[in-house]
């Protein structure tokens, strides 16, 4: 664990210069617009350890698959989110001297993201090898506004000397993923202009196809005055730049003002797309950096105002959650139906692809919550137009009929995924995709859903589920073999107790939601049965036989679901009792090592539970948690928010607590040692989901709204904001109460500590806590 960065409350702050943690701060301090989004790189050369990274939305390349041993089934490639073309790019130069952070001294260096605004600040000193020292100040931002556009100020001030500024800005599509499977570059040139004060470098893409056009445009001030400048444009392969000298006095500031744009083949036309970047910089140009980022600051108040999450008396737990939806409302915007939420997002460029079951399991309730409903909507059709793809990864794998398997991770539909213990046998990233159409439903009251597009996907899941079980004669009961629970420190087991229990959840969902179209929309229900090809006798009685019938392991004794077979057999070593040196494990210990210990990545049998608490009295609860929290490494950054909610339901508030800061956390302080290569994007939809359904305790039931808060002992207060059927409500828990603001037009009941609330259209209620 890392503790570097200063805790604020609205800021990430680091104070000092860092270069040993350069790449964490790299993650940590990116910009994003749902359209796209960069790295914290450094405008200028930078010889040190980096990570370059700017990445355009939608965009990607299929890179080859590599493996030691092809297997049958094997995806062809892997999706990569693509690294794209610098568009932050300043040479720096003071009478011919580089300017390189990682040969110079550097002191002052303070570098602040502000989200409460949405900027990347950054100020030092630095005294080059000559003996030259010069102070810059750095402020940038993708602009939510103007979503294709990027703007930087950059300052240089000489302190100790007068002499000859040189500045380069440049656009540099000449670069590559650093994981690329065979050190390969995805892009090749279609043009590049220079001229003195912009520029412009279209590339595509290999094998895909996309272009991108990259463009720059830049003014210069002193004494804040605009100077023109005699600027020399370059052109080399998928490169642009203009260099330009400007004589620069002892004290005396000179500003560079870069605007910048990403505008890609998907949202324009490629015979456009030139002639709209110029017009799109030109645009951001005529408004000026002020304004644009005048704008940018009205566009983030008005998010926070949706979605902030406010708690007073701890300013760790503060900074972690507005960090966490900060990044969440910079990756996903959901405008776009195509797009959806890669695990890194706009961070970094490791796991491609832009969605795994990340998406649904975890993500969909904060959008759910504190955006339009068509947002989260977006995220359902996006799987919905994935269908026929679902259904020919399944036939690749022998399945038949329309039965329909969702990839772990895509970009288009298709598997990408070359792990063949993920790619094969990690089946219950169905069942979430079928649990997020129930999430959306119960939430919203949009059955509408179900006969437009929720029907065809259940069908086409269910039927994977009804071929992927085994009838075992032994048992005379179905059996699930070969798969891989959500804890991957353990492959290709049998019988993963949540695999199996969200299997057959999906069938009875299945039935119920035919039934419903049937009785609701006897015109739409007729057309799905054609359209599907949907055995009215044989398939639901098949169905209905498997979840009559499944097998699901136990153990009596301790009076636990079993998270597979032979679980037990396993030695039960706690984590309490592994050395501190031999974590984390997937970074210390052999794969073999792991498959055989009994320590679990992230929640599995509990993230079952959490799924499907209704089922299950709070005794069966406590004990399944007590069993397997104390053998949970949380080397997975999905785990921690699980084991939060369920504490928090168990009344289990220092564990509820501690698994709150970890979640939120997890980037700030580097928790498990890996945010050099971006953030944990979709795990802090679970950090929203902590707060939300584990402090506040927020469930849909009956179609109601249900809390059961309690507050943590070191905070005053919280407070966060909802969306629910039209409503907005404004709920704020105190030592003393629960007061719930109803800021709406129209009443509303709901259930607090399960007593009926009805509040008024913009009238608040205070509700004293019940102790336990």
């Amino acid at each position: 664990m890392k503790q570097y960065l200063t805790v604020d409350e609205w800021s990430i702050i680091e104070e000092g210069f860092h270069p040993d943690y350069n790449q964490i701060s790299e993650s940590v301090f990116s910009l994003g617009n749902g359209r796209m989004g960069q790295r914290a790189n450094f405008e200028e050369a930078f010889s040190g350890e980096t990570l370059q990274g700017n990445y355009v939305a939608g965009v990607y390349y299929p890179d080859k698959t590599r493996v030691g041993w092809w297997k049958n089934g094997y995806p062809e490639y892997f999706a990569k989110v693509l690294n794209a073309a610098n568009w932050i790019g300043i040479d720096v130069q003071l009478d011919g001297e580089t300017l390189d952070l990682h040969q110079c001294e550097v002191t002052d260096f303070r570098r602040e993201l502000n989200m409460r605004e949405g900027w990347l600040e950054r100020r030092f000193t630095a005294t080059l090898p000559s003996g030259k020292q010069v102070r810059v100040e750095a402020k940038r931002f993708t602009s939510i506004v103007d979503d294709e556009v990027g703007a930087i100020r950059y300052s240089v001030t000489p302190l100790n000397f007068s002499g000859t500024l040189t500045l380069t800005p440049y656009v540099d599509a000449d670069i590559m993923n650093a994981d690329s499977n065979y050190d390969e570059k995805f892009w090749n040139e279609v043009l590049q202009e220079a001229q003195p004060t912009e520029g412009y470098v279209i590339a595509e893409t290999k094998k895909t196809f996309f272009h991108v056009c990259t463009g720059q445009k830049f003014v210069v001030t002193q004494n804040g005055q605009e100077v023109a400048v005699n600027a020399t444009p370059t052109e080399r392969t998928k490169y642009i730049a203009s260099r330009f000298d400007v004589a620069v006095q002892q004290g005396e500031e000179t500003v560079l003002y870069k605007y910048a744009a990403n505008l890609s083949s998907e949202n324009h036309s490629k015979a456009d797309l030139l002639a709209n970047t110029k017009n799109v910089i030109s645009a951001a140009a005529e408004k000026g950096f002020e304004q644009l980022l005048h704008e940018q600051a009205a566009a983030w108040a008005a998010k926070w105002e949706e979605s902030d999450i406010m708690i007073e008396g701890d300013a760790a737990a503060q900074q972690g959650i507005r960090f966490n939806i900060f990044q969440l409302n910079q990756t996903y915007t959901g405008e776009d139906e195509r797009l959806n939420i890669g695990p890194k997002g706009f961070t970094g460029e490791k796991y491609g692809g832009t969605t795994y079951w990340d998406t649904e399991a975890y993500c969909l309730p904060f959008y759910l919550a504190t955006a339009d409903p068509q947002v989260a909507r977006n995220l359902l059709i996006y799987r919905y137009k994935h269908l026929p793809k679902a259904i020919e990864n399944a036939e690749k794998l022998g399945f038949t009929g329309g039965a329909a398997l969702y990839p772990m991770v895509t970009i288009n539909g298709e598997e990408c995924h070359n792990e063949w213990e993920i790619t094969f046998e990690e089946v219950h990233r169905n069942g979430a995709i079928a649990h997020a159409i129930h999430d959306y439903i119960r939430y919203t009251g949009d059955d509408s859903y179900l006969a437009e597009y929720g029907i065809e996907v259940l069908v086409g899941i269910s039927r994977f589920w009804a071929q992927r079980v085994n009838w075992s004669g032994a048992k005379n009961q179905y059996v699930m073999l070969g798969v891989t629970g959500p804890n991957e420190y353990e492959n290709n087991v049998n019988n993963n107790w949540y695999t199996s229990t969200i299997a057959t959840w999906t069938l009875e969902y299945t039935l119920k939601a035919l039934q419903h179209v049937q009785e609701t929309n006897a015109a739409r229900y007729a057309e799905l049965v054609s359209k599907l090809n949907l055995n009215e006798e044989k398939e639901p009685a098949q169905w209905q036989h498997v979840i009559d019938h499944m097998y699901y392991p136990v153990d009596e004794e301790l009076g636990i679901f079993l998270q597979q077979d032979g679980f037990l057999d396993k030695e039960q070593t706690l984590v309490k009792d592994l050395p501190a040196s031999d974590r984390p494990l997937n970074q210390k210990w052999s794969w073999d090592r792991i498959l055989r210990s009994v320590f679990i990545k992230q929640a599995d049998v509990l993230q079952g539970i959490y799924l499907f608490e209704d089922r299950y009295d709070l005794e069966t609860i406590r004990r399944n948690y007590d069993f397997y929290e104390p053998r949970t490494v949380h080397e997975s950054s999905l785990s921690p928010c699980v084991h939060a909610i369920l504490a928090a339901k168990l009344g289990d508030e220092e564990r509820a607590y501690e698994f709150y800061l970890r979640t939120a956390r997890l980037d700030l302080d580097d928790y498990n040692n890996d945010t050099e290569d971006g953030c944990h994007i979709t795990s802090m939809a679970g950090t929203w989901v902590s707060v939300v359904q584990g402090f506040g305790g927020m469930r849909v039931r009956d179609n109601q709204l249900h809390f059961n808060p309690f507050i943590p002992a070191g905070w005053s207060s919280y407070s966060f904001k909802i969306r629910f059927r039209g409503h907005l409500l404004n709920i704020k828990v105190t030592k003393d109460n629960v007061q719930i603001e109803n800021q709406s037009a129209q009443p509303l009941t709901l259930q607090v500590f399960d007593q009926a609330q009805t509040i008024d259209a913009h009238s608040k209620a205070e509700i004293a806590h019940q102790l336990a």
